[in-house]
């Protein structure tokens, strides 16, 4: 499987063809608003490198505001399957287009990419919902004619019609390479991940077909909405008791998080939008709590979250720091993020200090602080549930991009705690680059003049409830396992 599946010319020209059938009167398309939102999402992903999770919120408000504004309304409902169109068809995207190719009597990089997307959202309605065939056909053919043109609408007419023929299993069994030729290709194709990926997960997954299957489905999975209910303003008790029974279940992990059903809505909880609660992955949680709880001699006053934007460990950690009369300092090297750090901050309990400063060339002396985290900027491979697009962005040369700042963090984090102190390395990845090699090079003194001493802190028993969290000292979560991103963490102490 192509690691690119589109390869995509970027900027193509919509272009409409009216092509109006001779004999015929002319019927205008009819528009369906939630189509439309999916279709304009996909482009935004596509053309302009987007987030889905940042830009669908967004366009899900101007169509409810235009809905009220003539009069009718853009409901749950609506939303709903606006969102499982979009991230539905951005997670399969790689298994779509394989199907789509065998359709097609061009490379997919020759078709247009307005096209591509209406034929993938059409594609994930046949194949990834309970869409009855005649209804997806025929509304993704309005959605064609609307935002492509008659002509055009006719090529996905036809496309659509030949996938149709099959369901997602028959197809699969014929686009896919066989698993005993090519594992990774298969795995890539059946569970629509780029090969680079599948081959980086499954090295540091370890184990056989059953651990990286299991691995790549939970990726393709709607991640739960957690809450973290912050210290000192609310506790996950609260929080759930302010909503309806069936609404939350209980973390499985984090004493903090509160799991939403699905559909649950955080910005319609109070102490969300009150800032005594935030939305915040349960793995990110522990981290932060393991962070906060390992074992330290002497003081602990001042603690250090050295890449805190967006705010959501920061918020946590300065929570914890406050009810042992610590201080947390939040710095963030980019000012619109520091920005959002001190929005998630207000109204902590406790005194806290946010600033902007670049983590590699620190404002602070050496040996400020007693408890630093780093949870560095990665490939972001562990969190693919919840940025779908991001593995078609992704290629395995960012990999080694990432190292030298990541080593170049870590090391000014060793530098910035006191001898006795402990310093947290978090990532969102679990790709062995990214990881232990990180921090064993930084140990080494890998990049660095000055060598600096410190030992490995056990971080197991600090996530004593969690299974699975392998032979330590490190941890590492994963979806399939825990229910959560798939987040690292390595616990330092300097020794000199």
């Amino acid at each position: 499987m192509n690691d690119q599946p589109r390869s995509r010319p970027q900027g193509t020209s919509q272009g409409k063809s009216p092509g109006k059938p001779k004999g015929k009167p002319y019927r205008r398309p009819q528009r369906d608003p939630v189509r439309i939102l999916a279709f304009e999402a996909l482009r935004a992903v596509d053309e302009r490198d987007a987030y889905a999770n940042l830009v669908l919120p967004s366009l899900l408000r101007n169509a409810e505001a235009e809905a009220v504004k003539k009069g009718g309304e853009f409901d749950r409902r609506d939303a709903a399957l606006a969102t499982e169109l979009v991230y539905g068809t951005l997670r399969r995207q790689g298994t779509y287009d394989a199907v789509i190719a065998a359709c097609v009597d061009r490379p997919l990089r020759e078709v247009d990419p307005p096209v591509l997307d209406v034929l993938a959202l059409g594609a994930h309605q046949l194949l990834g919902t309970r869409i009855p065939p005649h209804a997806a056909v025929s509304a993704t053919v309005e959605l064609a004619r609307c935002v492509l043109g008659d002509g055009r609408a006719r090529f996905v007419n036809a496309v659509l019609r030949k996938i149709a023929a099959q369901d997602l299993d028959a197809w699969v069994a014929q686009v896919a390479p066989p698993y005993d030729d090519d594992p990774e290709a298969h795995l890539a194709v059946v569970h629509s991940h780029p090969r680079w990926i599948v081959s980086a997960l499954w090295d540091a997954l370890g184990g056989g077909r059953a651990g990286i299957e299991d691995l790549l489905e939970a990726d393709n999975e709607r991640p739960e909405v957690t809450l973290v209910a912050r210290p000192g303003r609310s506790t996950a008790e609260e929080v759930a008791a302010s909503l309806p029974p069936e609404a939350t279940e209980p973390g499985r992990w984090s004493r903090y998080a509160v799991r939403l059903a699905e559909g649950g809505d955080p910005g319609a909880v109070d102490a969300v939008g009150e800032g005594r609660a935030g939305v915040q992955d349960e793995g990110s949680q522990l981290v932060a709590a393991a962070l906060a709880a390992a074992p330290l001699d002497g003081r602990d006053a001042l603690w250090l979250d050295g890449c805190a934007g967006p705010g959501g460990k920061a918020a946590l950690l300065a929570a914890l720091a406050a009810q042992r009369g610590a201080v947390l300092v939040a710095s963030e090297k980019q000012p619109h993020r520091a920005r959002l750090v001190a929005r998630t901050l207000a109204g902590n309990p406790g005194p806290y200090q946010v600033i902007v400063a670049d983590g590699t060339r620190p404002a602070w002396a050496a040996g400020s602080f007693d408890r630093v985290l780093v949870d560095v900027p990665c490939t972001g491979l562990g969190a693919l549930r919840r940025r779908p697009e991001a593995r078609w962005r992704r290629k395995a040369e960012d990999v080694a991009g990432f190292a030298s700042l990541q080593r170049g963090l870590l090391t000014e984090a060793l530098r910035a705690v006191r001898v006795g102190g402990v310093v947290g390395y978090a990532t969102c990845s679990p790709h062995p680059a990214e990881t232990r090699a990180v921090v064993e090079d930084v140990l080494r003194g890998r990049g660095t003049d000055e060598p600096l001493t410190a030992e490995w802190i056990d971080a197991r028993p600090l996530m004593a409830e969690v299974p699975a969290l392998g032979d330590g000292p490190d941890v590492q979560l994963w979806p399939h396992l825990h229910g959560t991103d798939a987040m690292y963490l390595a616990l330092l102490r300097r020794t000199s």
